[in-house]
């Protein structure tokens, strides 16, 4: 698990010696996602060029797209999973509700731009293997 961005990881983690791979980002945007509104335009937003491992939505790091509330808080956050957590709740479902994507927890890989929209069993099959691609 980590830094999955297409099949070509996926060969090269299993070549490597890994007997399964976990995927996380590549399946925010599929289609049975919960990934809210907000989150999914942020994912494919020019605003968003980078992410940042950052404590300040819950206590524990975390990747996410640079926000301005993980540049706000980011280096004061301290490692107080669940406190952090169970403190910025309202304001990040606030967000959530308002669209506020500067505030909002925008959880995300490295890979995040190889996202594809579309079903997660597609996706699966297209990282599989070779034989498989998206259209």
């Amino acid at each position: 698990a980590g830094g999955v961005d297409g099949p070509a990881a996926v060969e090269a983690l299993l070549a490597a010696g890994a007997e399964a791979v976990a995927v996380g980002t590549l399946l925010l945007l599929a289609d049975e996602a919960g990934t809210s509104p907000t989150h999914r335009a942020a994912l494919t937003s020019s605003t968003f060029t980078e992410t940042v491992l950052t404590r300040a939505f819950t206590g524990r790091p975390a990747r996410a797209l640079r926000n301005g509330f993980a540049d706000r808080h980011g280096h004061h956050a301290p490692t107080a999973y669940p406190a952090v957590h169970h403190l910025t709740r309202e304001l990040r479902q606030a967000a959530g509700k308002a669209g506020d994507a500067d505030t909002l927890h925008l959880w995300a890989g490295t890979g995040w731009r190889s996202a594809p929209r579309r079903p997660a069993g597609d996706i699966i099959a297209w990282l599989s293997g070779p034989e498989h691609t998206l259209q």
